[in-house]
């Protein structure tokens, strides 16, 4: 359905453009400044053509006070570096906590779902306690500004709350689901060396129990930093062994204090301190860690959750995630409008695809959010929630994660609603936030992001650095955004952080999506310009698969590209070369998909693995992962590949032909 993509799908109501939180801020801008903004392209225009102004205007509509004097709102415009609001000072748990006064304090703050206990519930008045109690726990710890905790826990009201409770003594966050194995894990908090791990030993997915005590164990042994471990009890009561000197709590005791929200002390922090460390994966090396900030993570909650989101303290937000995916932070992040949220830990599909809708009526969710796929995989099964469910109440859909289909957005008005802001999203770990997304006011066009978000400076370029407009290139950042990172993790001369994103064009941020603007804002992004895989909403880097596959007896190397796919599907293939006398056999796929299932996700097994006779290599020894992708998607081998930087020329061939085999 070709003819589908662009089609206008919906356009929102009068009554609808009046109540949209941006309609508001757009009043106050223009009562506060002076201006004279009616639609949001003015809007956009004004927040990028004078930045400071914008996000002070944002600190100030939406009452964020600071403790500490600062003289500018951005010190240095120069990417990267930029400083903001240096001198001001914060805490984001309790600003976030504070929005609870926007509505009654016994109104619901998180509804909680899961295949392992049955639906529970927190209100605001007993998460405000709750975050206290855990927070007044970590420092008698010895956990301060500037810790790390770490949490390997389920998505719950748990591990909200021990974010919230290590965000209010200033210390930093890092978490991993469940569902990586040791490895992976491993490979992420060694980095950061955690004084505090919180985890639960065993989730249920799918309707299967999964026990992960000897992941936890291995886990604890290889990290000497960790001084305290706190045990969730989600499957089983037994706890790990842990070596001598590391104290054990389980997670009742940690909460049992005296302290009280009310009388409580939040750690007053820089603007710039460091709040989290989110983890995405180049080509080579070890996970990045993402360090962002407390202030600037504020101001981009407070912007996105009220103008982009339309959240309001009566809403109810919930997408589905880990807290392995940045969404998790976002989810939370819904806090800055007093809204609700909603955590569900389990399988979207169990016992079946009515599963999350049931939710929506039980819960009156009124922001719903999952990646493409799950979308496209109702579609497949020709499953209609509004058959079956009442979803009046939902006013937004939200998807991100990989390019959504012009199929799926009209699947959803076809099989959720008729009147819904539909979002779909870019931007992600990086910046913990979006580059392009939604905004309530604007009509939608069927596969298309609307607009480039407030106070973004984004839009595309060609191979040359000019700007263009219906015409494919890079997408591109060229002023600062508070939440942008303050600096990687363990990355002191800045090499991997301006690698990343500033080493085609300087001073200019490249995201590394292919996308192209339209004349009316709109946006459409067709998959990743760079090296690493976006299966399932999840960014991989391809350096966690080769480290675990040619780590495997009788393979040599390997190459793996993941290919979006028309519909919001996609295509992983893994290419290896084998010693000779080895055979691709089912006992070595199987070798090989247990290792990455184990040491990984499940996320990270490919869907075929195929042997081929040499990986293809640059002059300079990198394996041409983009080139073998855009062979695969059908580029042509002259526009694909620069033969003359080939180290093998002639492995290119193999990949030229198998193009013909990828799936339509």
């Amino acid at each position: 359905m070709e003819e589908l993509a662009g089609k206008l799908l919906w356009e929102p109501s009068a009554e609808r453009i009046q109540d949209s939180g941006v309609t508001a801020f757009i009043q106050w801008v223009n009562q506060r400044h002076g201006t004279a903004i009616e639609t949001y392209r003015e809007l956009w225009r004004w927040s990028i053509g004078d930045i400071e102004r914008f996000w002070e205007s944002v600190r100030e509509c939406y009452n964020i006070e600071f403790s500490g004097n600062y003289e500018t709102v951005l010190k240095d415009p120069e990417m990267p570096g930029a400083g903001w609001f240096e001198g001001a000072r914060l805490n984001l748990a309790e600003y976030l906590l504070k929005q609870g006064d926007l509505g009654d304090l016994g109104r619901t703050a998180i509804f909680a779902e899961s295949e392992s206990f049955a639906p529970t519930s927190i209100d605001w008045r007993d998460l405000r306690e709750q975050v206290a109690r855990f927070a007044t726990f970590l420092r008698s710890k010895g956990v301060g500004p500037g810790d790390h905790v770490a949490a390997y826990l389920p998505i719950s009201i748990e591990s909200v709350v021990a974010l919230l409770g290590t965000i209010s003594v200033g210390a930093v966050w890092s978490s991993c689901s469940p569902d990586f194995g040791a490895k992976s894990v491993l490979e992420r908090f060694s980095q950061v060396g955690p004084k505090v791990l919180i985890a639960a030993s065993g989730y249920r997915y799918n309707g299967k129990a999964f026990d992960r005590r000897a992941d936890l164990a291995q886990i604890i042994g290889e990290l000497p930093s960790l001084q305290c471990l706190v045990d969730l009890p989600w499957l089983y009561d037994d706890v790990p062994a842990v070596p001598a000197g590391v104290n054990v709590s389980d997670w009742r005791a940690a909460l049992d204090n005296d302290a009280r929200y009310d009388s409580f002390e939040f750690e007053q922090v820089a603007f710039e301190h460091p709040l989290w460390v989110l983890y995405t994966s180049g080509t080579t090396g070890l996970p990045k860690g993402i360090v962002h900030s407390q202030g600037g993570i504020l101001l981009e909650f407070t912007k996105f959750g009220w103008l982009h989101d339309d959240l309001k303290p009566e809403s109810v937000k919930f997408f589905f995630t880990t807290t392995g995916w940045t969404m998790f932070n976002l989810l939370v992040g819904g806090f800055a409008t007093g809204s609700a949220i909603v955590v569900y830990d389990g399988c979207p599909s169990y016992p079946d695809y009515s599963k999350l809708w049931e939710m929506c009526a039980r819960f009156g969710i009124t922001y719903f959010g999952a990646n493409p796929t799950y979308f496209n995989a109702l579609a497949n099964r020709q499953y209609s929630p509004r058959e079956h469910f009442d979803l009046t109440k939902i006013r937004t859909i939200a998807t991100t994660g990989s390019p959504v289909s012009p199929e799926n957005f009209a699947w959803i008005y076809e099989n959720v609603g008729d009147d819904i802001h539909v979002v779909s999203m870019s931007g992600g770990t990086d910046v913990a936030a979006a580059f392009v997304g939604g905004v309530p006011i604007m009509p939608v066009h069927a596969g298309e992001l609307q607009v480039p978000c407030l106070g973004v400076d984004v839009c595309v370029f060609d191979e040359d650095g000019k700007e263009v407009v219906d015409e494919d290139g890079e997408l591109v950042v060229r002023q600062p955004m508070p939440s942008m990172p303050i600096y990687f993790w363990n990355d002191p001369d800045r090499k991997r952080y301006l690698g990343s994103y500033f080493d085609t064009f300087p001073g200019v941020w490249r995201q590394g999506d292919q996308a192209r603007f339209n004349d009316h804002m709109g946006c459409v992004i067709s998959g990743r310009s760079d090296a690493t895989l976006n299966r399932f909403g999840v960014r991989i880097g391809t350096a966690e698969i080769y480290r675990n596959v040619e780590a495997i007896d009788g393979i040599l190397d390997s190459l793996i590209v993941n290919l979006e796919l028309p519909g919001a599907k996609f295509f992983m293939p893994l290419f290896i070369t084998l010693e000779e006398g080895v055979e691709l056999d089912d006992n070595l796929r199987e070798q090989i998909r247990h290792a990455l299932a184990t040491n990984c996700s499940p996320r990270h097994v490919p869907d075929e693995v195929h042997v081929v006779e040499a990986i293809p290599y640059t002059l300079s020894g990198k394996k041409q992962e983009i080139p073998v992708k855009k062979l695969l998607l059908g580029v042509p081998a002259e526009k694909a590949v620069k033969l003359e930087a080939s180290a093998n020329p002639e492995a290119i061939n193999f990949f030229v032909d198998f193009a013909s085999h990828v799936p339509g």
